[in-house]
């Protein structure tokens, strides 16, 4: 199954990308260049907060930086993973014990305009001004005076979130892929209906593109989320599906209240896991035998990101971050590496099937994945 499985799913992905040659289209060094560049701007943008609290000739800790700057406690993890790929790159000296020493001066981007760096990419307008917003009121960011939310949802409009989660080269790779494990899926299942739950569904950026593919056949659809805004805008983007149905599920909270199932779908959310071990525990439990968990995962950290996504990950005041008791511990890391998430599968006995796009793939660069994995019969 894996071989034929994999097969299937690259085809259907490299065809979305551009006419199945998405490796003529998007080379691998243009892809890598771009993607260095990004970081390089999300990495300027955190000098530039630096350089107010971090004069020459001192050396500060973490604390006091975050005092300096007024850091909101809940963002007090991003402020460490700034100083972490800082001083990693050489571009601010000190540690953690001895304190942190003035950035240095650094080269600048390739391409001097975000703007070039994301159409590189297949971004569109809105994601380069959305990341150029976050850039240029980081320090609001910081203190929780303006909020991303705000400049991702601006207005309440969607586009930018669809720009981030939806309307570009790799989350059209990445969500055919998952619509064509989810089809076969269920042509090979033998319940009926099929029960499919998706987890953090979100804007339905990856459910617009399965559920079309799924209208004519007997599947009993539960799209959830933490926030009934998105569960009320899914009601009106999906009226014309019936057998989909709306709930608030915690991932961190409800799986084992849920019903069995026979695929559990979750794009870009099991990072928010506290322990990404017990969450694939509970998903192996809720699974039918043979059945499948299908997920999309960011296995690299962006710079560009930890200045501006990456604040719709800090907790609200009293809930803990995740991952202080998994893999992640200690490092306050969001994102676990390809290999931690295989583990993580094997050890929660779930036999992985899929993971695209391969190594060897350009869009491999930009460090997502999606991963399909099966409980044994």
């Amino acid at each position: 199954m894996t071989a034929e499985l994999t097969d299937l799913a690259r085809h259907a992905a490299d065809a979305a990308v551009l006419n199945g040659d998405s490796r003529t289209a998007f080379g691998a060094p243009r892809i890598e260049s771009a993607r260095d560049d990004l970081d390089r701007h999300g990495l300027h943008a955190m000098v530039r907060v630096l350089r107010k609290a971090l004069p020459d000739g001192e050396f500060h800790a973490e604390p006091e930086i975050a005092e300096r700057l007024g850091v909101a406690p809940r963002h007090r993890w991003l402020l460490r993973r700034w100083l972490a790929e800082l001083t990693a790159r050489g571009w601010v000296s000190g540690d953690e014990q001895t304190g942190y020493g003035a950035p240095r001066e650094v080269a600048a981007p390739v391409r001097p305009d975000l703007r070039a760096v994301c159409a590189d990419l297949g971004f569109a307008p809105e994601l380069a001004r959305f990341f150029e917003r976050a850039n240029e009121r980081l320090p609001e960011l910081l203190r929780d005076r303006v909020l991303a939310q705000e400049l991702l949802f601006p207005g309440g409009d969607f586009r930018t979130a669809e720009a981030a989660y939806r309307n570009n080269p790799i989350n059209r790779y990445l969500n055919a892929a998952t619509k064509e494990i989810v089809t076969w899926a269920v042509g090979e299942l033998t319940t009926s209906p099929v029960r499919i739950l998706e987890l953090g569904a979100g804007v339905g950026g990856t459910t617009a593109d399965i559920v079309p593919g799924l209208n004519d056949l007997a599947v009993d659809y539960h799209f959830t989320d933490l926030s009934s805004f998105f569960l009320d805008t899914a009601r009106a983007q999906f009226s014309a599906y019936p057998w989909m149905r709306y709930g608030i599920v915690d991932l961190n909270a409800d799986l084992p209240n849920q019903q069995a199932c026979d695929i559990v779908l979750a794009a870009n959310v099991l990072h928010n896991a506290h322990h990404c071990g017990q969450i694939l525990r509970e998903v192996h439990n809720l699974l039918r035998p043979g059945g499948l968990l299908i997920f999309v995962e960011s296995c690299r950290e962006h710079c560009q990101l930890l200045t501006s996504m990456h604040f719709l990950m800090s907790p609200k005041p009293g809930v803990a971050q995740p991952g202080r008791t998994d893999v992640r511990a200690g490092t306050d890391r969001i994102f676990l590496s390809e290999r931690e998430w295989l583990d993580e599968l094997a050890a929660a006995g779930l036999q992985t099937q899929v993971v695209l796009p391969e190594t060897d793939h350009p869009l491999a660069a930009l460090g997502q994945r999606v991963f399909a994995a099966q409980k044994p019969l």
